[in-house]
């Protein structure tokens, strides 16, 4: 089992949605975060933008993202990766990113169900 952490632009979100729902994955989490990777949250066609808060000056850098977390069957991360790139590649920074990580159980609480029958 693997586990994918993607965190994608907030419009993409029904996208992906319909992707995970279209391979009959069993569930998800999501959570809006915030955040910038190496572009610092700048994106190609903004300057850095400069604000007030509270009376100090501040450059805003950080970019609203959706995190969408599941845990797949290792045989399907290719398959989703590929057709997440697909939905969510607009050529521009800030797209996002994709993390893969290892899944080494999954427990069902109501059932005690185990691996990939607990998905």
């Amino acid at each position: 089992m693997k586990e994918l952490v993607m965190l994608i632009r907030p419009e993409k979100l029904e996208e992906i949605k319909s992707i995970l729902d279209e391979i009959n994955c069993g569930g998800m989490t999501l959570c809006t975060v915030m955040g910038c990777g190496t572009q610092k949250g700048v994106s190609d066609d903004e300057a850095d933008f400069i604000n007030e808060i509270k009376g100090f000056k501040t450059t805003i850098n950080l970019l609203p993202k959706v995190k969408v977390e599941v845990v797949v069957e290792a045989k399907d991360v290719e398959m989703i990766i590929d057709r997440v790139r697909e939905a969510c590649a607009t050529d521009h920074v800030g797209d996002g990113k994709i993390f893969i990580r290892d899944i080494e159980d999954a427990v069902r609480i109501r059932t005690g169900e185990r691996g990939i029958k607990a998905l």
